[in-house]
């Protein structure tokens, strides 16, 4: 169950001070997902753990579905006391403190202090493993995790309380609602599941116990080190107690579960009261999600995908080569044999990529993959998570929101 942050914490979310940071951020790795999150799925045996080539973050709504906390990971360090599992007197920890310290110009004391509380999480790092190989990916099975009657109910609810502000982020940043609709609806169920890990427990633990059997290790722990910087930066310059965000195990905050670096540099102030605030404003979470896909290349007007139809024997491999990035004109498509667009995708300007989506053991019988052909605003999608699955489940969620809100409209 989510708990949020106290309101006191909100009202220190200054926005002026979020301009003030961004300036101070880095420059690769403060992206959220153009470098990376969380390589993590949905739930543990999610189908769409591709961390080998990208490193989706997981949705913090599907974090119900995990054990409790309290009674699971019984590893060696899991019965630890407090005292037993606190980075303060890890000299690792301290020396990444004053490292920050010095880099940022931030006071060495706060900054030891802020890590110091920080405790070590037993269940984070086997959640960062990609899974066992072999484990075919199953399109089908994860969007009916996501778009399912409970989501696109509650999504209707929000879409109708948030039309105006919908409606303002779509002539503002050019990003449809139904996009919008389906990203917070994926990442968080409108709300209901922001995630209950202290945001300083999930990314120090990241930091500094990864776990090393990962196949990408130095990259991912230098990402959440990162990170753990971002968040110290965030909570200095806001007056946030390090203690008290709560997010996922991964340390995505709010609404829009934002890492710590993309907060500084994309979230806004979007119901203009002087704060940015992504637990309880779902006003700035509207406005935020848009800029952050704007600000990731969503252009608007632009159809997101292409439906494709393939001959028996079609030769996929040149296609599939560049993966989820757009790198083929409609005519570079067409120059394939056994792949064809529909009429629009043919007329299409801009570069496409083929989208494979797997629904299981293709050997069996009605388990084919399922291919279109990605613009690039599904590839603006695959920004905020660096998964196609991902992408799919955002806009199919996104069009069933849309699809029963106006069956309600009309049947009214």
């Amino acid at each position: 169950m989510f708990h949020p942050p106290p309101p006191a914490l909100a009202r220190l979310l200054i926005a002026a001070c979020m301009v003030a940071v961004s300036a101070c951020t880095t420059g690769a790795t403060a992206e959220k997902t153009a470098t990376d999150t969380s390589a993590l799925p949905a739930e543990p045996e999610s189908p769409i753990r591709e961390d080998a080539k990208a490193q989706p973050k997981a949705p913090a709504s599907a974090e119900a579905s995990v054990t409790n906390p309290e009674t699971s990971n019984k590893n060696s360090r899991s019965s630890e006391s407090d005292d037993e599992r606190s980075y303060l007197p890890r000299a690792d920890a301290m020396r990444f403190a004053d490292e920050v310290a010095r880099r940022r110009n931030l006071d060495s004391a706060w900054v030891r202090h802020a890590i110091g509380q920080a405790l070590y999480q037993p269940r984070v790092p086997p959640l960062m493993l990609p899974p066992a190989s072999g484990k075919a990916k199953n399109w089908r099975a994860y969007r009916n995790r996501f778009v399912e009657p409970t989501r696109i109910g509650v999504g209707v609810r929000f879409w109708q309380r948030n039309r105006a502000t919908l409606a303002r982020a779509q002539e503002q940043f050019g990003v449809p609602p139904e996009i919008v609709v389906g990203i917070i609806g994926v990442e968080t169920l409108y709300g209901r599941h922001m995630g209950s890990f202290r945001v300083i427990d999930a990314l120090a633990t990241l930091t500094f116990d990864f776990p090393p059997e990962h196949p990408r290790a130095q990259a991912r722990q230098a990402f959440f080190q990162d990170e753990l910087e971002q968040f110290l930066l965030l909570c200095q310059h806001t007056g946030m107690d390090p203690a008290e965000p709560l997010g996922s195990y991964a340390g995505a905050m709010g609404l829009a579960q934002f890492m710590p670096s993309s907060w500084l540099r994309h979230a806004v102030d979007y119901d203009g009261n002087g704060q940015i605030d992504l637990w309880h404003s779902e006003t700035d979470a509207i406005g935020s999600v848009a800029n952050y896909l704007k600000n990731h290349g969503w252009q608007r007007g632009l159809p997101t995908h292409y439906p494709v139809r393939l001959s028996p024997g079609a030769n996929l491999h040149a296609l599939l080569a560049p993966d989820i990035r757009p790198s083929f004109t409609a005519a570079e498509f067409a120059a394939h044999d056994g792949v064809r667009l529909n009429a629009s995708g043919q007329s299409h300007l801009g570069p496409l990529a083929l989208i494979e989506l797997q629904n299981g053991d293709p050997a069996k019988r009605g388990s084919a993959p399922t291919y279109v052909a990605g613009t690039e605003n599904f590839y603006a999608i695959t920004r905020y998570n660096l998964s196609a699955y991902y992408a799919m489940a955002v806009i199919t969620l996104g069009n069933a929101v849309a699809a029963a809100r106006q069956q309600g409209n009309t049947t009214r």
